[in-house]
């Protein structure tokens, strides 16, 4: 294994830790919700450094460029299935669960028809794009963990995250969508 695999292995972990975090958040032991919520977290660490890191050893590949989007709306999607399913009586989770999910599938498959059409750049990742991914995986690590720690109520301060969350959400939907129209129309006008 060379340092140039580290950014692919750092990709395929985030899938890795989706059973990991999933059992620890339902195991019968102590702290079991902390131990979720730092699987997640490294996870989501992960998530902002393969990338970085695959671009800065020159180790970038077509299967990495893939992979890393998959890998990132499958743990997302699992972490908000749990915590729709813990705060079920909270209606704003479950719509922002709801509006994240949809978001993530409906753009994924808007980057993948504008990579067919050659036209990938017009829905690259904004810097709008990185908050909201930001602001969501703080968010369902907090939610995740849901206890206090160092004094902090993490629990509590993964709503309102989790909110501002769905509101980038729509926006960079939307963002993207608008930026996507003229490819849409024209290949339909073809």
């Amino acid at each position: 294994m060379s340092i140039k695999s580290l950014p692919m292995m750092m990709t395929w972990s985030r899938v890795v830790l989706i059973p990991v975090f999933l059992v620890c958040y339902y195991a019968p032991i102590e702290d079991a919700r902390f131990w979720a919520g730092l699987a997640f977290m490294v996870a989501a660490i992960t998530d902002w450094f393969d990338g970085y890191l695959a671009r800065k050893l020159g180790s970038d590949s077509k299967l990495g460029a893939f992979l890393d989007p998959v890998a990132d709306k499958l743990i997302v999607a699992a972490a908000l299935i749990v915590v729709a399913a813990e705060y079920h009586d909270n209606i704003y989770v479950i719509i922002s669960a709801v509006l994240i999910m949809m978001r993530e599938i409906g753009i994924s498959a808007l980057r993948e028809w504008m990579a067919e059409n050659n036209a990938r750049e017009v829905v690259a990742v904004s810097k709008l794009g990185k908050i909201k991914t930001a602001s969501q995986l703080a968010a369902l690590t907090w939610l995740l963990y849901g206890g206090t720690l160092w004094g902090v109520n993490w629990g509590e301060l993964g709503f309102p995250m989790l909110y501002f969350a769905a509101l980038l959400t729509v926006i960079t939907w939307v963002q993207y969508t608008v930026a996507a129209l003229p490819e849409i129309i024209r290949s339909t006008e073809s």
